[in-house]
C-alpha cells in the first residue's frame, strides 16, 4: 500500500507535471491477481483496485493502519468496473457484476475478491474511509441506482448520474460514492466546476477507449493546473481542487468522497469566466 501526503495550494502551484502527476494520479490499479491500494492522508482515504483472475484474492490488513484486519476502524466501498465476480463478506456471498456496488460496514473482517470468469475478469475499485459506527453491508445494482440523466447535446455533458453510498441510498459513516456515465458525443464531467472545502474526492475513469484520454482539470479556480489520464487511472481531489475533466472520446468515471459532510449537493460552484 503506497503513501500520498497532503499538498497544500501553495507547493501545487509551483509543480512540475511529473510532480503532479506522482502526488494526485494513481497510474496502476488493476493487475492480474494483485490488489493495489493508496493511502492518502486527505481525510484518511484509501483508493485502489483488486482484479482477480483464476485466484481467490483477500484483503490483508497492513502495518500502515495498526489494526488487526482492515475495517476494525473503517469502512469500504466497492464498484465493479469490468466482468462478473463474487465477493465474500464474514462467509456471506455476493454476486457482483459490472457496475454494481457493495457497502462492506466496519467490523468485517473476513472478505475475499473473485471472478466468474478468468478470460473476462471482474476490476473492483474500492474506497475505504474511517468509521465511528457499523452500518449493514448491502449490495446495491446500477439498475437500483435511481440512474439520473443530466446534461444536453449543446454542451457536450449529456450523461447518467449513478448514486449508490449516499444520504438517501446505501448508509454510511461518511463515505459517499457513485459513478457517471456519458453519452456518445459527450466529453465534459463536472463543468460548470466546483469545490467542496468539507470532503475531498477520488476519481476513477474507467471504459475509456483504447487510443483516447482524458484532460483531468485540477487545482484552485483561479490556479488551475492539468493531467492527462487513461483507462482505469484515478485522481486524488483535495477539498480545495476542482476536479473536472474533458475528454477525447466519451468514457465513464467513478465519484467517492469522504469528510464532515455526505450531502451529494454540497457544492461550491465555480463560473466557467472565473477559471483561469
Amino acid at each position: 500500500m503506497q503513501t500520498r501526503y497532503e499538498s497544500s495550494p501553495k507547493e501545487t502551484a509551483g509543480m512540475n507535471t511529473t510532480e503532479l502527476r506522482n502526488n494526485f494520479l494513481v497510474e496502476t490499479l488493476f493487475s492480474t491477481n494483485q490488489i493495489h491500494l493508496t493511502y492518502s492522508h486527505y481525510d484518511r482515504m484509501i483508493l485502489g483496485g483488486i482484479m482477480p483472475t483464476n485466484e481467490v484474492l483477500t484483503l490483508p490488513t497492513y502495518e500502515d493502519l495498526k489494526s488487526t484486519y482492515f475495517l476494525e476502524r473503517r469502512e469500504m466501498g466497492i464498484i465493479n468496473v469490468s466482468g462478473d465476480g463474487k465477493i465474500m463478506v464474514d462467509g456471506q456471498p455476493f454476486s457482483i457484476n459490472k457496475l454494481d456496488c457493495l457497502y462492506i460496514g466496519r467490523g468485517a473482517k473476513n472478505i475475499t475478491f473473485e471472478s466468474v470468469d478468468a478470460e473476462n475478469p471482474a476490476k473492483y475499485f474500492v474506497l475505504s474511509a474511517p468509521a465511528h459506527k457499523e452500518y449493514p453491508t448491502q449490495l446495491m445494482t446500477k439498475e437500483a441506482a435511481s440512474p439520473a440523466q443530466m446534461g444536453a447535446v449543446e454542451t457536450a455533458n449529456q450523461r447518467t448520474i449513478y448514486k449508490y453510498i449516499h444520504l438517501d441510498g446505501i448508509k454510511s459513516c461518511q463515505l459517499v460514492m457513485g459513478l457517471t456515465v456519458l453519452q456518445n458525443g459527450s466529453v465534459w464531467n463536472t463543468m460548470p466546476s466546483h469545490t467542496h472545502d468539507r470532503r475531498m474526492e477520488v476519481y476513477c475513469y474507467f471504459d475509456i477507449q483504447q487510443g483516447q484520454g482524458v484532460l483531468h482539470l485540477m487545482g484552485q479556480p483561479q490556479e488551475t493546473r492539468h493531467l492527462w489520464v487513461s483507462n482505469h487511472q484515478a485522481i486524488i481531489s483535495p477539498p480545495w481542487s476542482i476536479h473536472s475533466g474533458c475528454g477525447t472520446t466519451n468514457y465513464s468515471f467513478i465519484w467517492g468522497m469522504a469528510g464532515e459532510n455526505q450531502s451529494f449537493a454540497d457544492m461550491d460552484f465555480v463560473s466557467i469566466n472565473e477559471l483561469r
